[in-house]
């Protein structure tokens, strides 16, 4: 006899609650308590449910859509307006993603949760009805949620942790990048005392550089107080405000803080000239991405160079390989990055770089 397909009905009757809350739960509606929603995605797991927009999806074959998840920020950070987490590099990945799709012969579909969104995974779910598999970016899902997920369509992680069998991880080599940039700030400038400007530390990008950048600068004899280790939130609001709070301090400041993203650095040098401290003949500051507006900023930003269209690119790859069922894609694929010295560091800046940025190829192809 064969068993029939589960429906709605039976996920109810598995979580013990109503059809109408299976919907909303299903929907991510946010009049459904966490609790509850739990219980109904648990349901909806052990029983091996799909709803109905998956399902019809996967009864007409490919869409020839792909997804593209990525996080925002909302509300105010102490009165300054928030802008997007990383939203001048996320558009530069979206870029690349767009057009490696476009090669393939897909179209891109974009879709943002804030961070505080209840339950991404069900509205994941929801959407993956339309679309043959799902980029998602850092800090959107949990561990557990890409698990869900991944058993469900095929998945691909930007910056996730890499030690996850469920889906496929395109990510930077943070360690290998922030090991460059320490040796640079020890072996050229004599570095002893650094300070970090971290992305919120459940970012598997935050943690892997602020991680790296500590164990690499102990290991060359250089310190990080704890007073010198911030926290902020990946924007140029939240490293100003970090910056204004350590200001307020009445301790020594460090030679150098090295800021996990760009925007977070600019944010760190405008707290710091504002307050009469000049970068970088007072203090050094870095970043990471190497996103356009560094090269234009005053000072011109040290940074660490990663593309954000060629990690597009090679997600969307790796994401098409999946969905044909290529099972000789690697699980974890590692891009490199690049140092990058400008003025901030107390280097000499080429005036000629933006020029010779203006001839070189956006979007670049790496055999990872």
């Amino acid at each position: 006899m064969v068993e029939s397909t589960p429906t709605i009905y039976d996920v109810a009757e598995r979580a013990g609650v109503s059809i109408a809350t299976v919907s909303r739960a299903i929907n991510s509606l946010t009049s459904v308590r966490p609790a509850t929603r739990e219980k109904v995605l648990r349901a909806m797991d052990e029983l091996d449910f799909v709803p109905n927009a998956v399902a019809r999806g996967l009864s007409i074959g490919k869409h020839g859509i792909l997804g593209l998840v990525f996080t925002r920020v909302v509300g105010e950070n102490n009165g300054l307006a928030v802008e997007e987490a990383s939203l001048l590099y996320t558009d530069i990945v979206i870029r690349g993603a767009e057009m490696r799709a476009a090669e393939q012969g897909y179209s891109l579909l974009l879709s943002s949760f804030d961070e505080t969104h209840p339950s991404g995974v069900s509205a994941l779910l929801s959407l993956s009805g339309t679309v043959d598999g799902l980029i998602v970016m850092d800090r959107v899902l949990s561990d557990e949620d890409v698990a869900y997920l991944a058993r469900r369509i095929p998945v691909v992680l930007l910056a996730g942790r890499g030690d996850s069998s469920a889906a496929i991880t395109v990510r930077v080599d943070n360690e290998q990048a922030m090991a460059s940039l320490a040796h640079h700030l020890v072996h050229v400038h004599s570095v002893e005392r650094v300070g970090f400007v971290s992305g919120a530390l459940e970012s598997p990008d935050a943690r892997a550089r602020a991680t790296g950048f500590r164990s690499s600068i102990e290991s060359l004899g250089a310190t990080m107080a704890d007073v010198d280790f911030l926290e902020a939130d990946w924007t140029s609001a939240g490293g100003e405000v970090a910056m204004r709070e350590r200001l307020e301090r009445d301790e020594a400041l460090p030679e150098v803080f090295v800021c996990a993203n760009d925007q977070m650095a600019v944010g760190v040098i405008f707290a710091l000239q504002e307050t009469g401290r000049r970068v970088p003949d007072d203090i050094f500051v870095t970043g990471f991405d190497d996103i356009t507006l560094t090269r234009y900023f005053s000072p011109p930003l040290t940074t660490i160079r990663q593309s954000g269209g060629v990690l597009g690119s090679v997600a969307v790859d790796a994401l098409v390989s999946h969905i044909d069922g290529d099972e000789t894609v690697e699980r974890t694929i590692v891009l490199p990055t690049e140092l990058v010295v400008r003025a901030s560091c107390g280097c000499a800046s080429d005036p000629e770089e933006p020029l010779r940025q203006l001839h070189t190829p956006t979007h670049q192809r790496v055999n990872a």
